[in-house]
């Protein structure tokens, strides 16, 4: 099975003759901005063995995520999601598709996504322990060692336990 990378223009053609476009990034990045044709199939949804609809009716089916990577990197696990549809990536993602001028659908009012929150989180803990060990007490290095180590462990374990904690926060909420 061949998996074409196709250019934001072609995409449209393919929309406008009738394929499905299919954003499979998680629901916290989809519902802050997406592409208006798009269904939401996320990539964990694809693994945990759910699928949009029956494909059968799709002659070509075009995933998607935010810059292209996640597409690329999973294109025959999406593949066999679709079965027996012709799968193209866009290439670029979300990305290419407003560079070239098309149109999204952004909701600023929802809450940025859970791994950008992570990563302003953990940055924002790291700096303050290595700034207040220099200047208060050298005993605020552990701050930043314990955000390090947590970090290192959400890496290798895939567990989050700040994603999971920022989740329940009353601004993440829907």
């Amino acid at each position: 099975m061949t998996i074409q990378n196709i250019s934001p223009a072609e995409a449209k053609v393919l929309l406008a003759q009738g394929a499905a476009l299919i954003d499979i990034r998680e629901p916290d990045e989809y519902a802050r901005e997406n592409i208006a044709e798009a269904h939401l199939l996320s990539l964990s949804a694809i693994e945990n063995g759910d699928r949009l609809g029956p494909f059968e009716a799709y002659d070509t089916v075009i995933f998607y995520c935010q810059s292209g990577t996640r597409s690329s990197m999973n294109a025959h696990k999406l593949a066999e999601a679709v079965a027996p549809a012709k799968v193209m990536l866009l290439e670029g993602g979300l990305n290419a598709w407003k560079k070239s001028g098309q149109q999204s659908v952004a909701d600023k009012s929802q809450p940025l996504p859970i791994m950008r929150q992570v990563q302003i989180v953990a940055g924002s803990l790291i700096l303050a322990g290595v700034v207040l060990g220099y200047a208060v007490h050298p005993a605020f290095f552990l701050l930043a060692g314990f955000v390090g180590a947590g970090l290192l462990f959400a890496g290798v374990s895939g567990f989050c336990g700040m994603a999971r904690l920022l989740a329940v926060m009353p601004w993440n909420r829907r």
